[in-house]
């Protein structure tokens, strides 16, 4: 059996991905931070019966250069998914975007001295949204530009650490390279295994169930469900036709906060609200709330990813929005009732 190093296996997408690998068959190393979250990631991935003897720990910082050699010395493959956020702004924009960086080349140099054949990178759309400004349209070949007005700490890290480890790829001398493929998902929504409701998509749809959302920006951008990230990034192990390419894996479409509103509250979420505040409102909120700052790239921006080499490449197509809003919310409400 092949084996798979998963960094950041405790996080929203991390666990989804191992679950998707021990489903696959594979072997799953997880990579934590800290131990001490073992029982939440095992807890998470319970309902797999091979999970218990086909998964086992080990301790990583994307800081520090200790055990990421040990890591990999018996892995196959890697899924980097480990990358620090913030709901908020940060003061020091490099408390963010050092730990992504350093974290990534970390891993990649890691994988080449181990022998690993190939890693899947979890990026964003939000590398790919040039200069924010107005509507876009992104592909493969899209960059977010750094240096833009509304650059946020988090765009500058997903789209420097993506940029050197392209770098770090195409630098490569001899016949024994390591491979790369992308992945770069729009919003990220779909049920919690661990029913963990502290990152930003779970405590975004929690507010709008529960009626504490009473206006919604207008912002637009793809969708996508975790289920089908975890998907591609276990099909992007095996895909040559992948290989030393970007995925945008996400809906077909952008999709408004407004619509997933609406979604919720044709679905019986009737405390969700269907009203949108007025861009000047957010600019204006967001000079005394960092977290309202970190959307202004987004808001009264439409960024329109393609994903039609995703579907060609990986014969795939995107869960329905609908079904991964209702999951979604269904999954809070009985980690709330429970």
């Amino acid at each position: 059996m092949q084996k798979v190093l998963v960094t950041g296996v405790s996080g929203y997408v991390g666990q989804h991905c191992a679950a998707e690998l021990l489903k696959k068959g594979y072997l799953v190393k997880g990579s934590l931070r800290n131990l001490s979250k073992t029982d939440e990631v095992v807890n998470g991935l319970s309902k797999i019966k091979e999970s218990k003897e086909n998964l086992e720990f080990c301790e990583l910082n994307l800081l520090e250069d200790s055990g990421w050699d040990e890591a990999m010395k018996d892995c196959d493959f890697v899924l980097h998914v480990a990358s620090p956020f913030f709901n908020n702004v940060p003061k020091d924009e490099n408390k963010m975007i050092r730990p992504a960086v350093e974290g990534t080349m970390r891993a990649l140099r890691a994988a080449k001295n181990s022998g690993v054949k190939r890693v899947v990178l979890t990026s964003s759309m939000v590398a790919m949204l040039g200069d924010a400004n107005g509507s876009v349209d992104i592909d493969q070949n899209s960059w977010t530009n750094t240096n833009a007005k509304y650059a946020t700490p988090y765009l500058k890290s997903k789209t420097l650490a993506e940029k050197a480890a392209w770098d770090f790829i195409n630098s490569q001398e001899g016949t024994e390279n390591l491979e790369l493929v992308v992945i770069n998902p729009g919003a990220v929504y779909g049920p919690s295994l661990t029913g963990n409701l502290s990152g930003e998509s779970m405590a975004m749809v929690k507010n709008m169930i529960q009626g504490k959302v009473p206006m919604l920006p207008f912002a637009a951008i793809n969708i996508s469900d975790v289920r089908d990230i975890a998907e591609l990034h276990v099909a992007a192990l095996t895909n040559d036709k992948a290989v030393g390419k970007r995925f945008i894996v996400a809906s077909e479409k952008p999709h408004t906060f407004l619509e997933l509103s609406e979604i919720l509250k044709s679905n019986g979420f009737e405390k969700s609200k269907s009203k949108q505040a007025p861009a000047f409102l957010i600019k204006f909120m967001s000079k005394f709330s960092s977290e309202i700052k970190a959307m202004l790239p987004f808001v009264g921006n439409v960024f329109n990813g393609n994903v039609e080499s995703t579907m060609e490449t990986f014969n795939w197509k995107p869960i329905p929005l609908e079904k991964t809003m209702v999951d979604t919310a269904k999954a809070i409400k009985l980690k709330l009732d429970s």
